[in-house]
């Protein structure tokens, strides 16, 4: 039995197999943050093509967490009819739908925006000098993802993550190369969770206990004053308390460092979350062999597997892949006749 098409349960939410798709910009919204109709093709088809959890793109709670101009939002009522033509559509065709609740911080480039951070630096030359968030801004932002939170909650989302990664706001806060506060938002790593902890308790006052919550966290800032696996796992635990249920383990974004990739490149940062957490983990990283991915999770390293960049290239990579793993997975009646039959 391949364990990458076995069923797997965490709260309410069962899924019919390991296989989630990562959240990927697709930059397609207008200024409003509405979703339009190739966000509902797009997503629809990686359902119809064999996807167990889709989880749909970094979603700005404000306009001004933004990463582009042209991203989704879910700042605002009139944003929840797209949303939820998204979420039934995959739905219907097989897939649970989860969302990414984020905020670009200081790596907002949409137009117009003030940009802030926990501390005023800014990512690269390119980019402009955030201005330092006041305690007010702090207590809005918080409630902006209670608000969409609350949204989510009516669009009918199975799952929530909360992106705590790539060097975007929270990530900003958790990073000791990106808070330089002194108040106690700052400084510790009781304090540098702080902002996280505040944000999970808002979403979880309106997210009900029987749905999970995700967190995205950057295991690793490739530099040696920054976060290694081993202080996320701190970090992580001095928030878990409050409703986490499951992990996202990526790594980088933080400073613009390219690390060296090759497939699994990140997998071993799971392993240690996992091991020092004892929460489940989604583990990823140019994983594109369903072979790699099974090996995985037979040997206990992660809970479920991300792909990215392999399902922009082939929204029926999950039904090749049960071709060659187990045969054993419900296709589509439409495409029943391209299954390959094992004798």
């Amino acid at each position: 039995m391949s364990k990458l098409f076995s069923n797997y349960r965490i709260k309410d939410l069962e899924l019919k197999n390991r296989i989630v798709m990562a959240p990927m910009c697709m930059y397609s919204a207008d200024d409003d943050g509405k979703a339009k109709e190739w966000h509902e093709l797009h997503y629809a088809s990686r359902a119809v093509g064999g996807v167990g959890l889709i989880i749909q793109e970094a979603t700005a709670v404000e306009s001004r967490g933004r990463i582009s101009s042209n991203d989704l939002g879910i700042w605002d009522d009139s944003q929840i009819e797209g949303l939820k033509k998204i979420a039934y559509t995959c739905r219907k065709y097989g897939a649970k739908m989860g969302i990414q609740l984020g905020h670009a911080g200081r790596k907002c480039e949409a137009e117009n925006e003030r940009i802030i951070a926990p501390s005023p630096v800014a990512f690269s030359d390119e980019y402009r000098v955030p201005n330092e968030m006041t305690k007010s801004e702090i207590n809005e932002v918080i409630k902006a993802f209670q608000n969409a939170a609350e949204r989510c909650v009516e669009i009918g989302y199975d799952i929530i993550e909360i992106h705590g990664a790539h060097g975007y706001l929270i990530n900003e806060f958790l990073s000791p190369l990106t808070n330089n506060r002194t108040d106690e938002y700052g400084g510790s790593k009781e304090n540098r969770a702080r902002f996280l902890k505040e944000v999970v308790q808002a979403v979880r006052n309106v997210w009900p206990a029987e749905k999970p919550l995700l967190l995205r966290v950057s295991a690793e800032d490739y530099t040696e004053e920054g976060n290694h696996p081993e202080d996320l796992a701190d970090l992580i635990n001095l928030v878990k308390g409050e409703g986490v249920d499951l992990i996202n383990v990526s790594s980088g974004g933080v400073v613009s460092i390219v690390p060296k990739t090759f497939q699994g490149y990140q997998v071993k940062f799971a392993e240690i979350i996992k091991e020092k957490t004892n929460l489940p983990v989604v583990a990823g990283g140019l994983i594109i062999e369903p072979h790699m991915a099974e090996e995985i999770l037979q040997n206990e390293r992660a809970d479920l597997i991300y792909f990215g960049r392999v399902l922009l290239r082939n929204p029926y990579w999950s039904l090749h892949a049960d071709n060659e793993l187990s045969n054993i997975a419900i296709w589509p009646k439409q495409y029943e006749r391209a299954k390959l039959r094992r004798r």
